[in-house]
């Protein structure tokens, strides 16, 4: 009988994990020629996550569970799924419910003809700020133009993954991690599936915009260097004008005896020059911090127990 395994990262969702929960059994029940498992990871879970994860497990022994020892963030928690999952596959999901878990049946039909990677795409994406949309569909196109490798649009991280794609991933212990690249970085064989994105059943997003900015450049550092090529490019164009400005007046000044322009002209060409330059050691920056990150070697995460036993 083969094994399916849902993982689920939790931050603060102790009021949200029952009703995900309530929503899977029926599910369970009535695919019951599989062998299911639930893998919550909770990820430094500040309210009564863990409490709930483990009357849960108390009351059904398919229930699992990995208590990370701090908050490492959502992509690392994800890794953590990967480690520690134990089914044929896996159905990568929040705990919000605005990954509506009547989509697992389908995914697991693609799953069954072959397919390795079964993805959810968004048909819309609920309640979301007009602008908070806006921005990710320019982060996506950006991304897409800048990778070399296919970045699919509105697609999260709501998928199934087969046995091969997860110790594929597991490999993939980089610190600053972008996983809905690594699906495409990874390859195998692909189907989407369409869903509609629904509201959270419970609690607020612990997602800031700080967050989801760092985490769009992550995703760019990550899977290109176009920022440095394009930092060199400016700095070239500059350059060049900067000569041809300067051989300009040269000659204006040995030709006509023309005065060379005072101090305006020298404080904005000197902003100007410095503006780019700073832009340029920023973006060579990003990158130079990733090295020093991935430099020192550090777990990735840190679980502190896997169903009630200490990892070490």
């Amino acid at each position: 009988m083969k094994k399916v395994s849902i993982v689920v990262p939790c931050c603060n969702e102790a009021a949200a994990v029952p009703l995900l929960y309530a929503a899977l059994q029926p599910i369970m029940t009535a695919q019951s020629e599989y062998q299911w498992e639930v893998l919550f990871i909770n990820d430094g879970s500040k309210d009564e996550t863990l409490a709930v994860i483990k009357a849960l497990r108390l009351a059904d022994a398919r229930v699992n569970y990995v208590d990370l020892s701090r908050n490492f963030g959502k992509e690392r928690a994800m890794l953590a799924g990967f480690d520690y999952v134990t089914g044929d596959c896996m159905v990568l999901m929040d705990a919000d419910l605005q990954h509506p878990p009547q989509v697992i049946p389908e995914m697991l039909s693609w799953w069954e003809q072959g397919y390795d990677d079964v993805y959810g795409k968004r048909i819309s994406r609920g309640r979301e700020h007009w602008l908070r949309k806006r921005l990710s569909l320019a982060f996506y196109k950006i991304l897409q133009k800048s990778a070399r490798m296919e970045i699919l649009q509105n697609v999260g991280d709501f998928r199934l993954l087969d046995r091969c794609c997860i110790n594929t991933l597991k490999k993939l212990r980089e610190q600053e991690r972008y996983t809905k690249g690594m699906f495409s970085w990874i390859g195998f064989r692909k189907h989407e599936v369409l869903f509609e994105t629904r509201d959270r059943a419970a609690g607020r997003s612990s997602w800031s915009v700080r967050q989801l900015f760092r985490l769009a450049v992550e995703g760019i550092t990550s899977f290109t260097v176009v920022p440095l090529k394009i930092s060199a490019v400016i700095g070239f164009i500059v350059s060049f004008f900067a000569f041809v400005y300067m051989i300009i007046t040269l000659l204006k000044t040995l030709i006509y005896g023309e005065p060379v322009h005072g101090y305006p002209t020298i404080m904005v060409t000197i902003l100007f020059l410095g503006g780019v330059q700073l832009i340029s050691i920023g973006i060579i920056g990003e990158y130079l911090g990733r090295i020093f990150h991935e430099t020192k070697n550090r777990p990735t995460y840190i679980a502190r127990e896997y169903n009630g036993e200490r990892v070490f």
